[in-house]
């Protein structure tokens, strides 16, 4: 039974009526950088006028993002209004179910994320960059973030999608963005009007999620009919198709839409912002960049990088640590609180909001020095063995921590990898300001002036 009693926590002072609201909207991630430099590791947030306000705690040091994602897991679920809407637009799959649901998913689901099997996709990943830094070959300048989501997108798509990449691609580049402002707008606000009334925001949302979902459904029905996938037949999708247990089942056509939505949204969103920031702090660290560069050169010698090059590529690899320590793709983590209980001598009542922030335990002082520095030797394997487990935890953690992880490490290694093999870069844009959405979003380009090389 989770302990109850604990102190009341600190409340983030904010206006007499709307409390924290106008802070939220503007700079949430800021607002809860403040709240923990100003009140501690456990802060009330309150946000909107009497009658709807809400009221979220926030939970920032390592300690307490164990207790919520891990050691009480069970007590903080997916049933806040976010997750809800998430819910809503892109179906019941492992990002959102829970319970029984999610259970059954993640064991259809885990065989197709061993090692092994993602370690197959490496070439997939490999072909796609290479394309990309052709393209680049006289480019000058580029948007390494919007370059990166859609290098990512199609190596996602790619792989679950076998050759069925640019019919999928240009659909979800060309709505994915308005699906997540729909979410994120109706997630935050205190009072919504149903899905379905005719709103103009409804309207086109109902239309967004239309070609979405028709898309998936097509070319699901497509490889169920052929009973297989061009080639080889070992894309994602033919072996989601083919998922089935005594236990479990196997999933049926609606079931297999809402996981390649998911697929689609965590695995391209997240690793382009991985590698998207970790290019633009390479362009604004010549030194760390050098560094890459030598490593790339001496381990590679030109040739393609491969899943067994991961260990041999360790400083590439902690450049892409760090940016995620800077630049998480998932900033904040909701969950709600079934019973009561305390965290860091805090008492957090049923049902409260409560968010982790690897954003704001990314930066805490406690485990980073001097956090804003782009330093990618915080990643020796003696440094990170002196850190609390929950220090950095970009991929969640606990039962629910992200199935993917693996495979978003070996595609933002293997990319990093050839990107630098091939290129030298520059920053045009030293600043890039980002918001939360769904996942982590750049609200100004990341620009950088390109230099063929050959190592």
């Amino acid at each position: 039974m989770a302990i109850t009693t604990g102190t009341e926590a600190p409340e983030l002072a904010g206006l007499p009526l709307l409390g924290s609201l106008f802070d939220l909207k503007n700079d949430s991630l800021g607002t809860f950088l403040r709240a923990r430099r100003d009140h501690g590791d456990v802060v009330r947030i309150s946000a909107g006028p009497p009658g709807i306000r809400t009221t979220v705690y926030g939970v920032f040091s390592a300690a307490g993002a164990q207790q919520v994602l891990a050691g009480e897991s069970a007590n903080f679920r997916k049933d806040n209004a976010f997750y809800q809407e998430v819910r809503e637009s892109f179906g019941n799959g492992l990002l959102t179910s829970q319970d029984e649901d999610y259970l059954r998913q993640r064991r259809l689901v885990q065989p197709l994320f061993t090692r092994r099997r993602v370690d197959g996709y490496a070439a997939a990943v490999a072909a796609e960059t290479a394309a990309l830094t052709e393209e680049w070959r006289d480019a000058g300048t580029v948007d390494v973030l919007q370059a990166m989501t859609r290098l990512s997108l199609r190596a996602v798509a790619r792989i679950l999608f076998g050759t069925d990449v640019d019919a999928a691609v240009e659909i979800v580049e060309d709505n994915f963005p308005d699906v997540g402002a729909y979410v994120l707008r109706r997630g935050y606000s205190p009072l919504n009007v149903p899905r379905d009334w005719p709103t103009p925001g409804n309207r086109r949302a109902a239309t967004v999620h239309r070609a979405l979902y028709e898309v998936c459904d097509r070319i699901i029905a497509e490889r169920r009919s052929s009973g297989g996938a061009p080639g080889d037949g070992q894309d994602l999708l033919t072996l989601l198709v083919e998922a089935e247990s005594a236990e479990d089942g196997s999933f049926d056509a609606t079931e297999l839409r809402e996981q390649v939505l998911v697929f689609l949204l965590a695995g391209h969103e997240t690793t382009a912002t991985s590698l998207g920031f970790a290019l633009h702090l390479l362009a604004l660290h010549p030194e760390e960049r050098k560094r890459a560069h030598e490593e790339v050169d001496r381990v590679l010698a030109g040739r393609t990088p491969g899943a067994g090059d991961l260990d041999a590529l360790p400083y590439v690899t902690r450049v892409l640590k760090e940016a995620m320590r800077l630049f998480p793709a998932a900033p904040v983590i909701g969950r709600r609180a079934v019973e009561a209980t305390v965290v860091g001598g805090v008492a957090i009542p049923a049902g409260a909001d409560v968010i982790v922030a690897p954003w704001v335990t990314h930066r805490h002082p406690d485990y980073w020095e001097d956090a804003e520095r782009f330093d990618p030797d915080r990643f020796t394997p003696e440094a990170e063995a002196a850190r609390p487990r929950y220090a950095w935890f970009p991929f969640g953690g606990g039962p629910r921590a992200c199935i993917g992880q693996h495979f978003s490490m070996l595609e933002s290694v293997i990319a990093l990898a050839m990107i630098l093999q091939r290129h030298d870069l520059e920053a045009v844009d030293t600043v890039v300001p980002v918001a939360p959405a769904i996942t982590l979003q750049a609200a100004g380009p990341a620009r950088c002036r390109l230099t063929p090389r050959r190592p």
